[in-house]
């Protein structure tokens, strides 16, 4: 078994101080690393840079999924004990697909309470137990999923921000400025840097842009459990590129521009397409496509859709983090960490991030 694949080499030390846990004051005012893997160099900009570090004719790709209220505080009817869930989505029969923690064991047919801050009050009664620790309930409402998030359920913020609960700002800030179709339990951090004035900045400079949608699931919270990569199993995300964005995708790629990809999102949704494409047609490029896909990308491996990356600093052993060392070089990517670390970057969602040219 080669290096590449054993999860131990994507593990690294980082301070506790580095994991950035608020927002930045603009969110245009992180720090940007930027890889350049033709000369194998590292320099520091900052994300306002973007505009003129990229080329006239380049297009970015921007996940337009929007992050749902997915998390659930409440009570176990029956005795009052704490309970926390989250939202994964909806089943086919309308239950709800959650996961969740409270002291002990749940029953079948036993219920949850949650309350709103006007004490309206929302049942779910768990129905029917799945894998991985996802259970299926059935709501005491007929009302949509979304519109009951909306009025029980508050942002579910990443375990490492260390917050109970989200602030104002969090509602804010944990959320793009360009996010349109509600679906996501995480946001797409590398797109939380964008303002409409850094997009308008880059649409002067004649940078096209373009939209998918992949909607972040569970994966994003689960560590990998196995040493050898090869077992690892990624859980599915619905993901779309319409064709609108498969249209403008090849016309950059014909006219000699790059394709910047906003995120490891962004990049699985690109890719799973170009995977289905190849299948079907080897002579397509870029075509609209939508479904699930649970694509694991870790070295080695052969990208076909994205010539830049941009991408924010990812946990130790995590797949962001092994799918960034495959674009950008194993050891390359290791060592801007290690510089990023030394230069004191702001880590994870809220955090710096990186330009992998």
């Amino acid at each position: 078994m080669s290096r590449e694949d054993l999860l131990s080499t994507y593990d690294y030390d980082l301070p506790e101080d580095l994991i950035a846990k608020e927002p930045l004051a603009t969110r245009d005012a992180a720090r940007l690393m930027v890889l350049d893997r033709r000369f194998g160099t590292i320099a520091h900009r900052q994300i306002r840079d973007l505009p003129e570090l990229l080329r006239t004719g380049d297009c970015l790709v921007l996940n337009n999924s929007r992050v749902l209220p997915a998390r659930l505080l409440g009570v176990r009817t029956a005795t009052g004990g704490k309970w926390e869930g989250l939202y994964l989505g909806s089943a086919s029969n309308g239950l709800w697909r959650l996961i969740g923690q409270t002291r002990g064991y749940l029953r079948l047919n036993e219920s949850i309470t949650v309350v709103n801050p006007v004490d309206d009050v929302l049942q779910l009664t768990l129905i029917e137990k799945e894998n991985d620790g996802v259970s299926l309930f059935e709501p005491s409402s007929n009302e949509s999923a979304l519109h009951l998030l909306e009025r029980f359920g508050s942002v579910p913020l990443p375990p490492y921000i260390d917050r109970k609960q989200a602030t104002s700002l969090d509602r804010e800030r944990y959320q793009t400025t360009f996010a349109r179709h509600p679906g996501s339990v995480a946001a797409p951090t590398a797109g939380l840097h964008f303002t409409p004035e850094l997009l308008d900045a880059c649409s002067r400079r004649g940078i096209q842009r373009a939209e998918v949608t992949l909607h972040v699931g569970i994966g994003t919270f689960r560590p990998v459990a196995v040493e050898n990569l090869s077992k690892h199993r990624m859980h599915s995300e619905w993901c779309e590129i319409s064709s609108t964005a498969a249209a403008k995708l090849a016309k950059t790629r014909a006219s000699g521009g790059r394709i910047v990809t906003v995120g490891t999102t962004s990049l699985r949704a690109l890719e799973s397409a170009c995977r289905e494409i190849d299948a079907e047609d080897a002579t397509s490029t870029f075509r609209e496509w939508r479904g699930e896909t649970n694509i694991f990308i870790h070295p080695p491996y052969d990208f076909k859709s994205t010539d830049v990356l941009l991408t924010n600093f990812h946990l130790p052993k995590s797949t962001l983090l092994m799918l960034v060392s495959a674009f950008g070089g194993l050891d390359f990517v290791l060592d801007a960490y290690r510089k990023a670390i030394e230069e004191r970057y702001r880590f994870f969602s809220y955090g710096d991030a990186m330009l992998i040219l």
